[in-house]
């Protein structure tokens, strides 16, 4: 018997908005309102909101709360003071990415740390199980609403001013209490607007009101994977490690996190197979899973609503991940050519 699937506080909203909605991670999300293609050009052009309440948020407080964390996560804890945040990894002891999250340092020493919907569950037993004396890891995801505003006019639409990236501070929007935290996915200037699980009906109308175009999840896939950031499940997974993803940047290999020594090796051998990103020099639409001649797939794949071509990121072989290396896809049983590309895929014209 299927397993009911989860609704976020703001489930009638998207439906009251005419949203298809599909299933994602356990809940009924929004994948589009109007569609994919308007719903991503509002969050390059002007300002989108998305509904990310199917994140989870786990507490991690107490005396050797931040010990923990320096043991489990691949990046430098110890860096992040208060008000700031910091992209890591959970890794597993072969330096696989049990997710890939943020962490945020709160005053007093205690964390909140946003995981990925799918790995929320599986993030929470494994820090749990890891669990020190002095330390408590809670799982705080029911009680919390969150929307990702993401777009150049955001901040000026919120009533915002500018603030470093990978920051966060209390604030209100509209009378709404938010932590307003300088993050996103979407590699545009934004905002994640934290609140009380049942404030998020009314922010989520403040800032609708306040001119954001509700987007989807369609819309958040592309404009990731047009700025190339990785999708756990698809581009990076407890099988896959951080060198060869190319993450290496948020490991601190000085540290003793769990799985270094490993990752360490592979820096210095040089991984056999990296994730690459590449455009598509003949018409085709790559898809996750397609093989890669050579021994490579990809990963992740779609149409570029602002390049108006086929893209993607996939494993190759090491000696094929250099830019402008040609790759040959094997899209639907015929072999389309792609030429790999640095990241990001796509720039603004400035």
């Amino acid at each position: 018997m299927e397993a009911t699937l989860k609704r976020t506080p703001l489930f009638e909203r998207h439906v009251d908005l005419g949203a298809r909605m599909v299933p994602f991670a356990g809940y009924e999300m929004p994948v589009q309102y109007e569609g994919v293609i308007p719903e991503h050009r509002a969050v390059r052009d002007d300002c989108g909101v998305f509904d990310v309440s199917h994140m989870g948020e786990l507490h991690v407080d107490g005396p050797t709360a931040q010990a923990f964390l320096q043991a489990m996560l691949s990046n430098d804890i110890e860096r992040v003071g208060d008000g700031e945040a910091q992209y890591t990894l959970l890794t597993n002891e072969q330096g696989g990415i049990v997710d890939d999250l943020i962490a945020y340092r709160l005053a007093h020493g205690q964390f909140v740390l946003i995981v990925n919907a799918s790995n929320r569950e599986t993030a929470y037993e494994w820090l749990k199980d890891r669990e020190p004396r002095g330390t408590e890891v809670r799982d705080a995801s029911d009680e919390y609403g969150l929307l990702a505003v993401q777009g150049p006019s955001s901040l000026e639409r919120l009533g915002l001013s500018d603030a470093p990236a990978f920051t966060h501070e209390l604030g209100e929007i509209d009378g709404v209490e938010v932590m307003i935290c300088r993050t996103g996915y979407t590699g545009e200037k934004g905002v994640e607007l934290c609140c009380a699980v049942e404030d998020a009906p009314e922010l989520w109308d403040a800032v609708v009101a306040r001119g954001a175009r509700a987007c989807g999840l369609g819309a958040r896939d592309t404009l990731r994977l047009e700025v190339c950031y990785p999708l756990h499940g698809n581009d990076i997974g407890p099988e896959t490690d951080a060198i060869s993803a190319g993450l290496g940047w948020a490991c601190a290999l000085v540290t003793d996190f769990t799985g270094a020594d490993v990752l360490r090796q592979i820096r210095e051998d040089g991984p056999v197979r990296k994730l690459v990103p590449f455009v598509m020099t003949e018409r085709a639409v790559p898809r996750q899973g397609m093989p890669i001649e050579g021994g490579g797939e990809v990963t992740s794949g779609t149409h570029s609503p602002m390049l108006d071509q086929g893209i993607g990121m996939g494993y190759v072989p090491a000696e094929l991940a250099a830019p402008d290396s040609e790759l040959v896809i094997d899209v639907r049983g015929k072999p389309r050519r792609a030429r790999v590309v640095k990241k990001p895929i796509y720039r603004k014209e400035t």
